[in-house]
């Protein structure tokens, strides 16, 4: 008996010492990301993801950095390199967590990252996609402020292209203000956001 409670003992201190681990791992990637350090932070990210194999968090980071940063980038080759490595990232933790609806408005931002790069070449054919993406995401996810909050600012994007009114998309911005507000945050590390995004999309896209 003595040896099985030393046994539990010893589990029990291991997991705690993992999970320390992991924790400071991802504190240590965010903090990277923080600086600007875009490359170092995704790498770490990846090499976190390869030890928790069952959790998605780290690639998801891993691969929305590199995404975020493309939009910085303006040589093609490099562009589409960043791309192909931050979709193939997402794919994997979204192998980890199907049908995961932060992980699905990270993918149709990869998309978004090349239709602002060159929307003649890649607005035709991704737009779609998007229009898909964030479509099932409200689905499963109707309540979430960060799918909520995507999908108005792609319908503004789209709207601004065609010359049309934001106005109708503003309840939808105002929707996720009230959402981010009422949602509770218990999961450490979770992509929980800006809360604060939503009303500078308002003010920017609405006049309020």
């Amino acid at each position: 008996m003595k040896k099985l409670f030393l046994f539990i003992g010893v589990l029990f201190a291991l997991n705690a010492t993992a999970q320390s681990q992991y924790e400071k791992g991802m504190t240590k990637a965010l903090g990277l990301w923080q600086q600007g350090k875009n490359n170092e932070a995704s790498n770490l990210f990846e090499r976190i993801a390869k030890a928790e194999k069952e959790n998605w968090l780290p690639y998801y980071y891993a691969g929305f950095v590199k995404t975020l940063a493309s939009f910085r980038i303006k040589d093609e080759a490099k562009l589409s390199a960043n791309l192909e490595k931050a979709a193939s990232l997402l794919e994997k933790a979204a192998a980890v967590s199907p049908n995961n609806p932060e992980i699905m408005i990270a993918q149709a931002l990869v998309n978004t990252a090349y239709i602002a790069f060159d929307g003649q070449k890649y607005g035709m054919t991704l737009s779609g996609k998007n229009a898909q993406i964030y479509a099932k995401a409200l689905q499963i996810a109707p309540n979430n402020p960060r799918v909520v909050l995507s999908k108005a600012e792609w319908d503004i994007g789209g709207a601004k292209f065609f010359g049309q009114s934001t106005e109708p998309f503003c309840k939808d911005i105002k929707r996720a203000i009230k959402l981010f507000k009422e949602e509770k945050r218990t999961v450490k590390f979770y992509p929980y956001g800006d809360p604060k995004r939503p009303e500078q999309v308002l003010q920017q896209n609405c006049g309020k």
